[in-house]
C-alpha cells in the first residue's frame, strides 16, 4: 500500500469556465474546451491562454489526435478539426441534431465517439422517450465519415473507448450501459444500475442524474462509472459521491466494487481519469457537502488514497503521460456582472496541477 500526497505545483485562470481539456503530446501544453471556444494554454503557466476558435455553443469535449491535430465537440452537435501548426479549422462534421454531451478518441487516434440525447418524458411514469436520432455516433478520423450510428436511451451523457481500440461504451440518465464492438457495430454487453439515477418526489417530478463519466481500466477488463447516488430531492445535489467498477465481459455484467462506506461526501461526480500505471484512478466533480471534490482511489482495492477540496467545480481531470502530475480543470462560479470600469467579466476558468508524491507504508 502506498501513501499518496498531492502537492499543488501550478494554478492559473482562463477567461471562461472550462468544461473539458486534453494534454498535447509534450505533456505541458493543454487545450481547454470552454463556454466560448477552445483555448491553448499550458499546465505550467509558460503560455498565456489564447482563444483558437469557437463553436456555435459551449464546447463540451476536446481531444488530441497526436501531432498538431485536435478535435472538439460541442452543444452545437458538431465536431471540428483544428490544425495547431496552420492555426485553422480544417474540417467540421455534423454529428447530432441535439448536443454532444461527451466525445472521446480511441487510443490509436483512428476513431471518435460522441453521444447525445434529450430527456423528454415518454409516458405517465416519466420514462424517457425513444431517441429521435441515434444516441451514439462513431467517426473514422481519416475519412471524417460517420461509420456507426448506434442506439441507446436518451439522454446519453458519457462515452469511453477501450484501450485496445475495439469497443465503445456509453452510459445514460437511467444508469444503462451499452457496449458496442467498433469493427461491426454489434452490441456485446448491456446492463442497468439504478444507483446513479434519482426520481424527484419533492420539487421535480422527473428523473435526474445518470452516469456522467466512464473509463476502462488499463487492461480493459473493467469499466469505471461515476455520478451521484440517488436522492429524494434531486435538485438539492446532495447524493453520495459515487463510482462503481464493473466486470463488463462476464456473461451477466457484475459490479465488483464501488465507493466505500465513509469515503465519500455529497456531490455530482463528473470526471474519471485512470493513472498511466493502471494502479489508481481519480474522480472529481462538484462539492455539496463533505471533505473533498477530487480524490484518488486504488484500482485494485478501491481504497481512497488522497483527497482535494478545491474551491471550484472540477469538470475534467487527467494525469500527465509520465504519471507524476494530476491536472484538474473547471469553473469557479459564473459571473453575472462585469468588473467595475467596464473591464469585462472576471476570469472564472480554473487550471490546477498537483504533483503526485508517494511512499511505501
Amino acid at each position: 500500500m502506498k501513501s499518496i500526497t498531492l502537492k499543488e505545483k501550478h494554478r492559473h485562470k482562463l477567461p471562461m469556465g472550462i468544461l473539458s481539456m486534453a494534454l498535447l503530446p509534450d505533456g505541458v501544453e493543454l487545450v481547454a474546451g470552454c463556454m466560448d471556444g477552445v483555448y491553448l494554454t499550458s499546465i505550467d503557466k509558460s503560455r498565456e491562454p489564447k482563444l483558437l476558435y469557437s463553436h456555435d455553443n459551449y464546447v463540451s469535449s476536446v481531444v488530441s489526435l497526436g501531432g498538431d491535430m485536435i478535435v472538439s465537440a460541442g452543444y452545437d452537435g458538431t465536431a471540428r478539426w483544428f490544425d495547431l501548426a496552420e492555426q485553422k479549422v480544417t474540417d467540421s462534421v455534423k454529428l447530432h441534431d441535439f448536443w454532444s454531451w461527451d466525445m472521446t478518441a480511441s487510443p490509436d487516434g483512428k476513431h471518435l465517439a460522441s453521444v447525445t440525447g434529450q430527456y423528454l418524458a415518454g409516458g405517465y411514469k416519466y420514462e424517457p422517450q425513444e431517441e429521435s436520432e441515434p444516441s451514439i455516433r462513431v467517426v473514422e478520423v481519416a475519412s471524417k465519415q460517420i461509420v456507426h450510428s448506434l442506439r441507446h436511451v436518451p439522454s446519453v451523457q458519457s462515452v469511453a473507448i477501450s484501450p485496445d481500440n475495439q469497443f465503445v461504451a456509453a452510459g445514460n440518465l437511467m444508469g444503462e450501459v451499452r457496449i458496442y464492438r467498433i469493427a461491426d457495430g454489434e452490441l456485446v454487453s448491456q446492463w442497468t444500475t439504478s444507483d446513479f439515477t434519482s426520481w424527484g418526489i419533492i420539487k421535480s417530478h422527473c428523473y435526474l442524474g445518470g452516469i456522467f463519466a466512464m473509463q476502462f481500466s488499463r487492461d480493459g477488463e473493467h469499466l469505471l462509472l461515476a455520478g451521484m447516488g440517488p436522492m429524494r430531492d434531486p435538485m438539492a445535489g446532495n447524493g453520495k459521491q459515487l463510482w462503481q467498477k464493473w466486470d463488463w465481459q462476464a456473461a451477466e455484467p457484475k459490479m465488483i466494487d464501488q465507493t466505500h462506506e465513509g469515503d465519500a461526501g455529497e456531490g455530482l461526480m463528473e470526471t474519471l481519469a485512470v493513472h498511466p500505471s493502471g494502479e489508481m484512478f481519480a474522480m472529481g466533480g462538484r462539492l455539496r457537502g463533505g471533505d473533498w471534490n477530487v480524490a484518488l482511489f486504488d484500482m485494485q482495492t478501491g481504497d481512497r488514497m488522497a483527497i482535494l477540496k478545491l474551491g471550484f467545480r472540477a469538470t475534467e481531470a487527467t494525469f500527465t503521460p509520465d504519471g507524476k502530475h494530476l491536472v484538474i480543470v473547471g469553473t469557479q462560479g459564473q459571473p453575472s456582472k462585469p468588473k467595475p470600469k467596464g473591464d469585462g467579466f472576471p476570469d472564472f476558468g480554473r487550471v490546477e496541477v498537483f504533483a503526485i508524491e508517494s511512499e511505501a507504508t
